[in-house]
This record gives C-alpha cells, structure tokens and sequence, in this order.
C-alpha cells in the first residue's frame, strides 16, 4: 500500500494483473490529452470489459485476476486507437446489440441501442413470417437479431456496400457456428430492395435503419461519429429523406398483403416521413413509435 495524494492508502497493482493492465492502458489513453486521468482509468476498464465481453463493473471487480499474455497486445492496440479519437466499438473491434456480441470496424455503423427498440418493435407486429429483408444491413445487426430471436424462415440482409457484407457475413458465420440462429440467414449485394426483386419474391417484413442525415447537418455530428463512420450509411440527399421515401416506394411494391414496413427515422423528420408513408394508398395503420428517450424515431406501416 502508499499513501495517495490526499492521504488515503492506495492498492497497488499487482504485475500481469488485470489492475496493472488498466493502470498501462491508462497511461497510453492520457498521453495526448484527450482523456484526464480519471476518465483514461475509466476508458481502461471499458477496453478490457469490451474484450472480454463481459460486464463494465468486472475489471474493478477482478483486478486482481491475472491477464493472459496474449490480451496485452490486443488491449494496447485497442487503447492507442482510442486515444486517436476512434469510438470504444471500433477500438476494441466489436459492440453489443441486444444479446449478441457483433464484429464492427469504420466499415460498418456502429449498432445503436435506438436500433435495438426496432426489432422489439418488428417482434412485437409481426415475430413469426417467411421472409425477412433487412435493407442496409450494415454490420448485420437487425438481420441476425431477428433471426436469433424471431420465428422466421429466412432473413435476408442487403447492402449496397460489399465492405459492409463482408462483416455482416463475419458475424452471421459466427453466430451460425454457435447454433444462435433459427433463420436462415442471407446477404446480398445491391440497393435497397433490388436483390429481392431479383428473386421475384415478396417479404412478410421490410425493415431497415436507412442512411437520414441531411449532408449540410455533417458539421453537428459528434467528431467520432463524422470522422469515423461510414457516410454511406450516415447521410442522405433530400435533406435526409432520399433513401426513406425510395424505400417507402420501393417496399410497397415487395410486401406481401398485411406485410409489415418498420424504419428507423430521424426524430425531427418522423412526422415527414410518416406522411410519405400515409400518402401512399397501398399503406394503412401508419404509426409513429418512440425511442427510449420520448423522441420519435421509428415509423411502421401494414401493406394493404
């Protein structure tokens, strides 16, 4: 033990130990000045926790548990990318979504937990259906989501980037080979509906967290999400609203009668895209639903 600043006895970190690693992982986070020292600590235990998958609170709870010797480079790569600026999920290389445990990097959106109140949503209308299409599936979060948790015969994922399907593939391959998905689970390359049109099938779901940030809103992002992200999945012409309306069109035309239309909007334009959708005589019950937060953020509609 030693005396700390203010007279109080301190631990000291035992080597090799989960508290000596978070006390060097510190040290790496402070040394630009992006993070003080408490907050680098904090980041520290964050990294480890990530790594491990485990919960925030188990680093400070097993500090004193040894760390093998092949998690220390890992942590140390995982920390100085952190302290460039990158997000925890693209420093660490993975992110939470629901109760799966997803591969991420700055090729894909980092999945929100906004995101995670949508399946709830698409599970509450509609949790059993043949076919599934999740356009823009980024990481795969929705798509695997669903076909974990739903009673689905095929999930289907599209995306108009190939690096994006190449982590969703990574996930779906992973989570297959746990025997975590009861759907069978499909990617495909192409925007917004076109693989499924190519099929010449419909959908009982058409889900999708769609590119709707307006281009001139860039400058109001948080740093780490403008510098960071990939803006295909971030922005969209039309003020925000171009890949939402073409994919309201779009999905009238792939949804199965009584079908469900589920999106992920922005807060300030669910109202707009609300209309588009009640507009559109082949959508009825058009409702608008909210996130965690009390702000409307999702907007559903049954095929006629």
């Amino acid at each position: 033990m030693t005396e700390g600043a203010h007279g109080k006895r301190q631990a000291i970190a035992v080597p090799g130990t989960v508290a000596s690693l978070v006390d060097e992982l510190a040290e790496l986070l402070a040394v630009n000045g992006r993070f003080a020292a408490g907050q680098a600590i904090t980041e520290g235990r964050e990294i480890i926790a990530a790594l491990y998958d485990v919960p925030r609170f188990w680093p400070t709870t097993n500090a004193h548990v040894r760390v093998e010797s092949e998690m220390w480079p890992r942590a140390r790569a995982a920390a100085k990318k952190r302290a460039s600026g990158a997000p925890l999920a693209y420093a660490v290389g993975r992110a939470s979504f629901r109760s799966l445990t997803l591969d991420v990097d700055e090729r894909v959106l980092i999945p929100r937990p906004e995101t995670e109140l949508l399946v709830d949503l698409v599970l509450e209308r509609a949790a059993n259906g043949e076919l599934v299409v999740d356009v823009g599936t980024g990481s795969g979060a929705i798509a695997l989501a669903l076909a974990s948790e739903g009673q689905y015969a095929e999930v289907l994922g599209t995306d108009v980037s190939l690096d994006a399907l190449s982590v969703a593939a990574t996930n779906a391959r992973m989570l297959a080979a746990r025997g975590a998905l009861r759907a069978r689970l499909l990617l495909a390359h192409g925007s917004l509906l076109a693989p499924l049109h190519a099929r010449r099938e419909r959908a009982s779901i058409v889900v999708s967290n769609p590119p709707y940030i307006a281009f001139d809103e860039a400058r109001d992002l948080p740093a780490d999400v403008r510098d960071w992200e990939p803006p295909v999945a971030l922005f969209s012409s039309g003020q925000g609203l171009d890949f939402s309306a073409r994919l309201v069109r779009d999905a009238a035309d792939a949804l199965l009668t009584g079908g469900l239309l589920a999106l992920e909007v922005d807060a300030r334009r669910a109202s707009l895209v609300a209309e588009l959708v009640a507009r559109d005589p082949r959508y009825h019950e058009v409702g608008v639903h909210l996130d965690l937060t009390g702000r409307e953020r999702f907007v559903l509609a049954t095929r006629r």
